[in-house]
């Protein structure tokens, strides 16, 4: 109990003698790391205008609002009765150490396998990288939520990175019936890839017939585009498809079934099932 009343005490005393510096430095650190988060906002912006290089502007502004935060936290310890010199002192120290570590260690740590702005899918998650921090990565998905993932689960498990290259190759799968004209329909197909103008020359896009079912043939239209444009386009094409073997009378199939019932002299009756398209 004496012990309790002691430290009440104390910090009475520290209170009393020194509150107007410890209220006024709270409201120092307080509204210096609100503007500092919006002169770091409005840095974002700017360099938003200038370059498309996401990963460096995060690193940027990263270092931007550490080194306002350093000054905010340096004015504050002298309102307190730091002296400015020995808070810098440390802060550096403390700095230099850490930038020390890095130029050291960083060739032995892992690196994460995507940059901001990239579409990545970790696990079952598949959305769009907004921040990369020491400890998380925060992804926005295509409807609307965000996620924290932490980096030890990112280094622990699949990523696919779908704009690690600069171009990527759409497939367009079709199924025609056996009655249709395999060549003339694959010739629409590369016809409409042809045309547009998204689609890369090299390689020269092609399409396959990839197998024989049961009831149709499958075709495969195969093209190099743009990563960026590649959802877009994939949609466009396998929509120009769909009304080019409108306009050539194309056929596509689908499941049918046929039923053909014979009479029979007995008193049962025959049922012949057949599948076709």
């Amino acid at each position: 109990m004496k012990n309790e009343l002691t430290s009440l005490e104390s910090l009475w005393f520290i209170v009393s003698q020194h509150g107007r510096e410890l209220i006024f430095a709270l409201i120092v650190l307080i509204v210096g790391l609100y503007i500092a988060k919006w002169l770091t906002r409005l840095l974002r912006i700017g360099l938003g205008k200038i370059t498309r290089n996401h990963q460096l502007i995060s690193n940027v502004c990263y270092t931007f609002y550490t080194l306002l935060m350093f000054f905010v936290i340096a004015w504050a310890a002298e309102e307190v009765g730091f002296e400015v010199r020995i808070v810098f002192r440390i802060l550096m120290l403390v700095s230099l150490i850490a930038i020390g570590a890095m130029v050291l260690f960083r060739p032995y740590l892992p690196s994460l396998p995507f940059k901001v702005n990239n579409t990545v899918k970790i696990g079952d998650i598949l959305g769009k990288v907004e921040v990369t921090t020491f400890l998380n990565t925060r992804i926005k998905t295509f409807d609307g939520k965000t996620v924290f993932i932490p980096n030890r689960q990112v280094f622990n498990d699949v990523v696919i990175n779908y704009q690690y290259t600069e171009t990527r190759r759409i497939k367009v799968d079709v199924r025609i019936r056996y009655d249709q004209d395999i060549l003339h329909a694959k010739r629409v197909m590369e016809s409409v890839m042809i045309a547009d103008s998204r689609v890369e020359h090299t390689p020269r896009p092609v399409v396959y017939t990839l197998a024989l079912e049961d009831s149709w043939v499958k075709l495969g239209a195969r093209c190099w585009v743009d990563n960026q444009k590649y959802w877009i386009l994939r949609c466009d094409l396998t929509e120009k498809i769909k009304y080019g073997f409108d306009g050539e009378g194309i056929r596509f199939a689908f499941p049918q079934m046929d039923m053909h019932h014979y009479p029979s002299t007995s008193t049962e009756t025959d049922v012949i099932i057949n599948d076709k398209p």
